[in-house]
């Protein structure tokens, strides 16, 4: 941690007193050059920032982009020795209280970034990574591209309020509520959110399993499957399940398939995501 401070405040420092010496900002300060991510929003955050030929190893689940060194380190129980073995100087991972304190013992630099609540946190560890990376411009540039398309889709998307919709996490009836960030980006839209009566309370923070019969009662008017790849549904899954041929999203054809990863991961292509459903509120007629 004390490594990390102090790269984060000499970076400031440069940037503030050098203007836009980004070649001699990034000799005057140890950067990292071996870096190991656990975590697939963070891989595509890397790569998107250039720094991908310094990524020497990912998890398991960072499979975009293409050229990511995937490896068989656990991305929900990460082994420190094999993390060791690639001899990081940074590693960027989410919070594991025992691996972190056993990695900065070995002196590694670890960054911990947990899913955001806000668009703001989204982008605020766009630009630790950057800080810490000494891309600290193509940060900015990045950040300032994804909120330029991000207005630009709203802009021209169509008036959706009073329509309303279920997210699906996995084909047992998981969703988000509007508490969370995927929540959020549906807000964007006026969207209404028929999982939030069912965590009224906040005791499934956010993430409440839903029923069949619930569903049948809320008859959203779209259905988002995020689940196409970790549990093979789409739309015609969906229709056979008992009393959802029913539903309006069913009968108006209004049941999108999402890309799982686009759906669940906060990074660069949360564009996309925001770009598809404003695609499906279209083709909705909204």
């Amino acid at each position: 941690m004390k490594r990390l401070l102090a790269l984060l405040l000499a970076l400031a420092l440069l940037v503030t007193g050098c203007g836009t010496d980004n070649d001699a900002s990034a000799d005057e300060v140890d950067l990292p050059m071996r870096i190991i991510s656990i975590s697939p929003t963070a891989t595509e955050t890397l790569f998107a920032l250039g720094a991908g030929e310094r990524v020497v190893a990912v998890d398991s689940l960072s499979t975009y982009p293409d050229d990511s060194p995937v490896t068989d380190i656990e991305a929900w129980s990460p082994n420190i020795e094999a993390i060791i073995g690639y001899e990081p100087d940074l590693v960027v991972m989410s919070s594991n209280g025992d691996l972190q304190a056993g990695l900065e013992s070995l002196g590694v630099t670890v960054v911990v970034q947990d899913g955001p609540a806000s668009f703001s946190d989204v982008y605020g560890q766009i630009q630790t990574l950057g800080a810490v990376t000494g891309l600290v411009a193509e940060a900015a540039n990045l950040i300032s591209e994804m909120k330029t398309e991000i207005d630009g889709i709203l802009d021209g998307a169509p008036d959706a309020s009073g329509l309303s919709f279920f997210h699906e996490l996995d084909n047992s009836l998981y969703s988000v509520t509007s508490a969370t960030f995927i929540g959020e980006v549906y807000a964007l839209f006026a969207l209404t959110n028929v999982a939030d009566p069912a965590d009224a309370d906040g005791m499934s923070f956010g993430y409440p399993q839903l029923s069949d019969e619930y569903l049948v009662d809320a008859d959203p008017d779209l259905i988002f499957l995020a689940d196409t790849l970790c549990c093979a549904q789409n739309a015609a899954t969906v229709a056979e399940r008992p009393g959802w041929g029913a539903l309006s999203a069913v009968v108006n054809g209004n049941v999108i398939e999402l890309n799982d990863d686009v759906a669940s991961r906060w990074g660069p292509r949360l564009v996309e995501f925001v770009a598809v459903i404003a695609g499906a509120l279209r083709d909705a007629g909204a």
